[in-house]
């Protein structure tokens, strides 16, 4: 059974990972000032944006899906006749149109494909499934790693392996470092997200506050506030480290950083949490945040997460 992995490009994960993997990106649109931009997920593509200065603060910067039409057409050009089941895993749905749209176009695709296999003498059954993946950012590369792990075992019927990853994306903490708040309060109220009040955003600004936020999928709460972003990346380390060594649910940690890679080997902690991953035979999934991401939280910004059984962040200092 062939079965093809496809993630939305708010998915943080290795560039290696995903093309070790032939995972298939499903670009989202980027608006920066006048400019627009289809963000696959290329590294050249992203690293042109750090260096540009886009990303930053001074530019108004929007991200859109690609509609219902547009990744019906994707499906069926570069999906259907490639793989016999099709596994879709979009950021979650509560923040962002995706999964609505993938839904629509894979009816429609369910409705055509045996017309597209006749035209091109191809047959066989084609089946697919859209699945929410209730996270964000680095939350979404761990499933997208943890779903690409049952895919070569290679023992779960189709259903199995739908109930899963469902279990799974359950388990799953994540860590946000926000590097300004003003930013993502800005960003919210243009979604019309109230989720990050204005006095937070002005206390962030007026005492030098940088929060731990912590939670599971993409609900989380201010779990620790600090007085530097490097105090912040060590306590997001320190638990991981903490975490690791107490045991996981599935063998990797998924961390994405909104920076430069120089200034990303240069996190606080970031040695030994390879160090303590190595020892305990869990793979890091490094990577540069996306543009779709970064756009989101903000440049500068980190994001941590792992699959675990229920804890709190403050177990693990």
């Amino acid at each position: 059974m062939r079965v093809g992995l496809i993630v939305d490009s708010a998915c943080d994960l290795p560039y290696w990972f995903s093309r070790r993997n032939g995972l298939f990106v499903l670009p989202v649109t980027a608006r920066i000032d006048d400019q627009t931009f289809v963000d696959d997920h290329d590294p050249e593509r992203t690293q042109e944006f750090y260096d540009s200065g886009l990303l930053e603060k001074g530019h108004h910067a929007e991200t859109e899906p690609f509609s219902a039409q547009e990744i019906h057409k994707l499906f069926m050009e570069k999906i259907v006749n490639n793989y016999d089941v099709a596994i879709c895993e979009t950021v979650t749905r509560s923040r962002s149109l995706v999964y609505d749209n993938a839904m629509l176009a894979m009816n429609s695709v369910m409705s055509e494909y045996r017309r597209q296999q006749q035209e091109s003498g191809s047959d066989g059954n084609f089946s697919m499934r859209v699945i929410d993946s209730k996270q964000i950012f680095a939350g979404q590369g761990l499933l997208a790693a943890h779903t690409q792990k049952l895919i070569d075992e290679d023992r779960h019927s189709k259903n199995q392996l739908r109930y899963e990853v469902d279990a799974f994306a359950d388990t799953i903490h994540t860590c946000v470092i926000p590097r300004d708040l003003h930013y993502i309060r800005e960003r919210a109220r243009r979604r019309g997200d109230k989720s990050v009040s204005g006095l937070v955003a002005f206390l962030g600004k007026a005492l030098n506050i940088t929060p731990v936020l912590f939670g599971k999928g993409a609900e989380a709460k201010p779990a620790a506030k600090t007085r530097s972003f490097e105090a912040a990346v060590e306590k997001a380390i320190n638990y991981a480290i903490g975490r690791v060594e107490a045991g996981l649910l599935t063998p990797y940690v998924s961390l994405s950083v909104g920076m430069s890679w120089p200034e990303i080997h240069a996190l606080p902690g970031l040695d030994r949490l390879k160090e303590t991953c190595e020892k305990n035979g869990v793979e890091l999934l490094l990577s540069q945040m996306g543009i779709t991401s970064c756009i989101y939280i903000g440049p500068g910004s980190l994001c941590l997460s792992l699959g675990a059984e229920d804890h709190e962040f403050a177990d693990f200092q």
